[in-house]
C-alpha cells in the first residue's frame, strides 16, 4: 500500500526545535514572552506591517478585529462567499448579520464590481455595512485597489482575511497590510505553522494595543486583577511563536516550492480536455497555498467527485472547494448578493495535495491518478509528469 499523500501537512525543520528548546530552557512556557514579542516583529518586518499582535487562531483574530471597528449586535458586515466558516463565524459572535459577496472569475475572490454596486444600493437607503471582510483565497490576492477604494469613499473599514495568503503579492505588497486591519492563520495546514495560531497587523497602533489587552483577558492596570471590558484568553504562547520563529525563516522556500508544486500541476495536467487551473491575475503573485482547478465533465470525462473519489481510493486526499457560505445551512437565513460564481467553483472545483514537503512521486501520483480518469486508465502517448 502506497502512503498517503495529505493535502497539505505541516513541514517542519531545525530552527524551530531550537526556539521552542529555549522557552524550556528559560521556563517562558506561558502565554507571552520573549518568543511572541519577536514572532510579532520578525512578522512586520517580512509583510511590511507596523504593528502585529500575535494570537490562538485566525478566527481569534477576526473575532478581535470585529470588535476593534466596533461591530455591535444587528450591524451588517459585508463578507466574501467562497471561503470557510471561520471567516464569517466570529460575525455571528458579535450578533452581527453577514451579507455575502459572490466572486469574480478573474481571482475567485470578492467581485469588486459587485462590493461597489451594493455598497452604493446601501448608501442610498442609509444602511452601509458597519465593515468588509475580503478573503484572500487560496494563496492569490483580492483585487484590492478597486475594493479600498470603494470602501473608503464610503467610510466603511476594510478587514482583509489573509489566513491563506502568506507569501502572496498583490503590486508588490503583502495582501493584509492594505485594509484597517489584516488577520493571517497559522494552523497545521497552512503556508507556516505554529501548530494553531493566528497574527492581527494593522498600521494603527492603538488599535493592535487594543487587541493585546482583550486578548489577555482585557485586565486592566492595576497590582490586582481588574476588569473593566470583557476580554479573551487569546494570546499565543510563548512556546507556539517559537516554533512560528523557526518558521519564518524558512517562509519563502515553503513558498517556492508550493509555487513550484503549481508550475508541475499545471504543465502535466494543464492540457487535458476540461481542466483549468486558477487563475493568477497580473496584478500580483499567488503563493498557491493550494493549488486549484476547475474539471469540466463533458470535456474531461468524469466530473469533480468522480476524480476525488479516485483520488480518495489511492490514499490522496483532495478536496472541493470552499462550499459558498451563503449554501451553508448555518447561514441559510443570510442575505448574499450574486453567487453563481462561487456556486459554480463549489460544484467544479478540486483542491490538489500542495504540501512544500511533496516529493516529485508523490506529485506524480497524484497526475497519474488524475489522468488515468481521462484516459480510462490507459496509458498516454505523452509524458504527463513535467519538471
Amino acid at each position: 500500500m502506497s502512503k498517503p499523500i495529505l493535502l497539505s501537512p505541516p513541514h517542519m525543520g531545525d530552527r524551530e526545535l531550537e526556539f521552542v528548546k529555549q522557552a524550556f530552557d528559560t521556563n517562558w512556557i506561558a502565554p507571552i514572552g520573549p518568543h511572541v514579542d519577536a514572532f510579532e516583529q520578525e512578522f512586520c518586518q517580512i509583510i511590511g506591517a507596523d504593528h502585529a499582535a500575535a494570537v490562538s487562531s485566525g478566527t481569534a483574530a477576526i473575532h478581535l478585529a470585529l470588535q476593534l471597528i466596533g461591530v455591535e449586535s444587528g450591524d451588517e458586515v459585508f463578507c466574501s462567499t467562497l471561503t470557510f466558516a471561520a471567516t464569517a463565524n466570529p460575525i455571528i459572535y458579535q450578533r452581527a448579520k453577514p451579507v455575502f459577496i459572490d466572486s469574480d472569475h478573474t481571482s475567485w475572490n470578492m467581485n469588486p464590481e459587485l462590493l461597489q454596486s451594493a455598497l452604493e444600493h446601501r448608501a442610498r437607503i442609509g444602511k452601509l455595512p458597519k465593515a468588509v471582510i475580503v478573503v484572500h483565497l487560496y494563496g492569490q490576492s483580492a483585487d484590492i485597489d478597486p475594493i479600498l477604494q470603494v470602501c473608503n469613499q464610503y467610510g466603511v473599514p476594510l478587514i482583509e482575511d489573509a489566513a491563506e495568503s502568506l507569501g502572496a503579492t498583490y503590486k508588490g505588497q503583502h495582501p493584509g497590510t492594505f485594509g484597517c486591519i489584516g488577520i493571517y492563520s497559522f494552523n497545521g495546514n497552512k503556508i507556516i505553522t505554529t501548530s494553531g495560531g493566528g497574527m492581527l497587523v494593522s498600521n494603527n497602533a492603538d488599535l493592535v494595543a487594543k487587541a493585546r489587552f482583550l486578548a489577555t483577558q482585557a485586565r486592566d492596570r492595576a497590582p490586582h486583577y481588574q476588569h473593566s471590558e470583557i476580554g479573551y484568553n487569546y494570546r499565543l504562547s510563548n512556546v507556539l511563536a517559537g516554533i512560528g520563529r523557526g518558521q519564518l525563516c524558512v517562509l519563502s522556500e515553503r513558498v517556492a516550492a508550493r509555487q513550484r508544486n503549481f508550475e508541475i500541476y499545471a504543465s502535466s495536467l494543464g492540457n487535458l480536455p476540461g481542466i483549468e487551473f486558477m487563475p493568477e491575475p497580473d496584478f500580483g503573485r499567488a503563493s498557491r497555498w493550494l493549488t486549484c482547478l476547475t474539471i469540466d465533465p463533458e470535456a474531461f470525462g468524469a466530473d469533480r467527485e468522480q476524480v476525488r473519489n479516485c483520488l480518495s481510493a489511492q490514499q490522496i486526499e483532495a478536496r472541493p472547494v470552499w462550499k459558498p457560505l451563503h449554501l451553508q445551512p448555518v447561514f441559510s437565513a443570510c442575505e448574499y448578493i450574486g453567487g453563481a460564481v462561487a456556486e459554480d467553483l463549489f460544484r467544479r472545483g478540486l483542491c490538489l495535495p500542495s504540501g512544500s514537503n511533496l516529493t516529485n512521486e508523490d506529485l506524480e501520483r497524484v497526475i497519474s491518478a488524475i489522468a488515468a480518469v481521462h484516459y480510462g486508465n490507459e496509458k498516454s502517448q505523452t509524458p504527463l509528469f513535467v519538471i
